[in-house]
């Protein structure tokens, strides 16, 4: 009797050995697809998952894992191949659309001399109207393009976010002023310091002061505070939640926008999350609130 309880005994404890081994390697299979899986999605390239183990379902796992991150490369190089070939048609219209609309430009102005009757001038006076929109959509698909295919790492420099800031709303204030919008402006005392582009971080500072010239009820504040997050915010009352959650989107405009070619915002963004910080907006109230971090 003893003898066979010590049996059961030794065949348990080898059972819970081998279990005990088996989960060990089920645990570690699983840590490498863990570990393996992130590498797999962050970088490009075509090694799969492999596991140390040969456990039977870890490794169908593995595979369909594998499978998967292939389909997933491929999608993702259809859109990089098809987001190239739309920068390239951009600024190829772009520049295609500058010639033409240089000599309608000119002939304009000959014309806008010549004696003209009150309906003809009237007429000349919508056509320059269009003319100007066009232009200034040619070249806000020309600069669009260039800030998706020029990288900023070799213009990076410490600045300070303060001084551009400010810089910005002095070059923008007559265009302010003319449209009934005095700038409510709350800035911290402490100097915010970054390392950025500085002509990039003016550039957003210009599209954001021009979006409130379009959407602003007539008021503007404008905060930046120590750690380095800036609010621009307005009464928006014709714009709705869901109009601003589309502000962003690649030629979007809303009716009640003045001149608006829909690219503003899409390059402000662009260029911010190109110095690695943050753009959103929001509609609180009534009021179209832009928040950047940097």
């Amino acid at each position: 009797m003893e003898l066979w309880l010590e049996s059961c005994i030794a065949v348990l404890a080898v059972l819970v050995l081998l279990l005990c081994i088996r989960l060990h390697l089920v645990k570690k299979a699983a840590r490498e697809i863990h570990a393996a899986l992130p590498e797999k999605l962050n970088t490009d390239t075509n090694t799969p998952i492999t596991l140390s183990c040969r456990d039977k379902d870890l490794c169908l796992l593995a595979d369909t894992l594998n499978q998967s991150l292939e389909q997933l490369r491929a999608m993702q190089h259809c859109f990089e191949q098809g987001n190239a070939q739309l920068q390239t048609a951009i600024t190829s219209i772009s520049h295609d659309l500058r010639t033409p609309l240089t000599a309608i430009c000119g002939y304009l102005e000959l014309l806008e001399k010549e004696p003209l009757s009150a309906a003809s001038r009237q007429y000349v006076a919508i056509i320059r109207e269009r003319a100007d929109v066009m232009t200034q959509l040619t070249e806000e698909l020309f600069r669009y393009s260039v800030v998706l295919s020029v990288p900023l790492a070799q213009s990076l420099q410490e600045v300070s976010v303060n001084r551009i800031l400010e810089g910005s709303i002095a070059a923008m204030y007559a265009v302010l002023k003319r449209h009934r919008i005095t700038p409510d402006i709350s800035m911290t005392d402490h100097t915010v310091l970054r390392t950025l582009d500085p002509s990039a971080l003016s550039r957003v500072f210009s599209n954001l002061l021009n979006n409130a010239v379009k959407y602003s009820d007539g008021d503007l504040s404008i905060t930046l505070s120590e750690d380095g997050t800036i609010i621009f915010s307005n009464t928006a009352a014709a714009l709705s939640e869901v109009e601003v959650g589309r502000l962003f989107d690649r030629f979007y405009t809303v009716e009640n926008a003045k001149n608006a070619t829909g690219l503003g915002l899409s390059i402000a963004r662009a260029l911010v999350e190109q110095m690695h910080g943050q753009m959103d907006a929001a509609y609180e109230a009534g009021r179209l609130v832009i928040r950047m971090q940097i």
